[in-house]
């Protein structure tokens, strides 16, 4: 069961360490509270004149003995005792995987860094919108966009190391997955010179999830058993299109819009076949998500009005979810039909 209290005006008494209550302090401060902190037991060391008494104490997990009497009586007399969590430890970076740009795709473990983050840097394809709801944390836009890039990689690499130098904890917060075309390894790398620690929470990949929200399985037994993922962002080759031609299976091609017209010329004077079913699933699981399929020789002009953010989906997986997509039809048109006898 969750409760939310209006905390305007009320004055919180917030117990613990100032390192393990950093974080408690600035949520019950962003909830419009009056904070107090009382940083040991017994007392010695707190933050400004102390509530005679206080509408809430939050207690702090600090890993410190002696709290738990002075929490007894407060308890007795009345004053209410939350559990706080310990602050995240400061100093370090956490490159977290966003998913495809839904909060709903967050992992448990992704939505705990960013609620124990100090800072946040995020990407533009990241699901920063509800950030706010998520995490008390400072909130900075990095994110590049098409022939637009206000912080280079370079610079977003200088702002985390700085940053968890200073003492912060610090979030990468990135879409899809870091290590999958989110340069990753190289903000780790960076981390790892300066002498800061870093760990890495992997996200739910775009080049599964968007085909899934559109209904195409990326693999499907006696159609696809192996798929390739390849970023869209510049041209391939002659000898990587021969090669992804002559692999068979799933080709899933992110961020591909602006490539589209090179890789389907390429892929068939590779050999593959004109009539290749091929989708370009536009947003996915954000507004306006579209699905476009064609075939291989007409998805240039099928997708002439298409943009990224975008993954493409070449391969009869492609059939496999049209199919489906028919068959759900027509069970929904069946089950229309039933209501409509029935009442009549």
């Amino acid at each position: 069961m969750q409760l939310s209290i209006d905390l305007t005006g009320r004055e919180i008494l917030v117990t613990g360490s100032d390192t393990a209550t950093r974080q408690a302090v600035r949520r019950y401060e962003a909830a419009g509270a009056i904070v107090s902190r009382l940083s040991t037991p017994h007392g010695a060391s707190h933050d400004g004149p102390l509530p005679e008494r206080p509408f809430l104490v939050a207690a702090v997990d600090d890993g410190q003995p002696g709290w738990e009497a002075l929490l007894e009586r407060c308890r007795a007399t009345g004053i209410p005792v939350a559990a706080e969590p310990a602050a995240g430890p400061a100093g370090q970076v956490t490159l977290v995987g966003g998913g495809p740009g839904t909060t709903e795709l967050l992992t448990v473990a992704a939505i705990k860094a960013l609620r124990d983050a100090d800072v946040i840097f995020y990407d533009r394809l990241a699901p920063y919108q509800e950030l706010p709801s998520l995490s008390t944390a400072e909130l900075v836009d990095v994110g590049k966009r098409p022939g637009h890039h206000p912080v280079s990689q370079s610079g977003i690499e200088e702002l985390m190391v700085n940053a968890a130098l200073a003492g912060r904890n610090v979030v990468r917060l990135k879409g899809g997955d870091p290590y999958v075309f989110g340069r990753g390894g190289e903000e780790v790398a960076a981390c790892v010179k300066a002498g800061v620690p870093v760990r890495v929470i992997s996200g739910v990949t775009s080049a599964i999830s968007v085909p899934a929200a559109a209904g195409i399985p990326v693999t499907h037994r006696e159609v696809s058993h192996m798929f390739t993922v390849v970023s869209g962002h510049a041209p391939l080759t002659e000898k990587e299109h021969t090669h992804l031609a002559g692999l068979g299976g799933t080709i899933v091609v992110l961020m591909g819009i602006g490539t589209l017209h090179q890789l389907a010329a390429g892929l068939r004077r590779a050999g593959m076949r004109a009539d290749m079913p091929m989708a370009v699933v536009e947003r996915g699981y954000r507004p306006g998500q579209r699905t476009t399929i064609a075939e291989l020789g007409t998805i240039t002009t099928a997708a002439a009005d298409c943009t990224n953010p975008a993954v493409l989906v070449i391969g009869d997986v492609v059939r496999v979810a049209e199919a489906n997509r028919g068959s759900a039809e027509a069970a929904a048109d069946l089950d229309r039909l039933a209501a409509s006898l029935m009442g009549a």
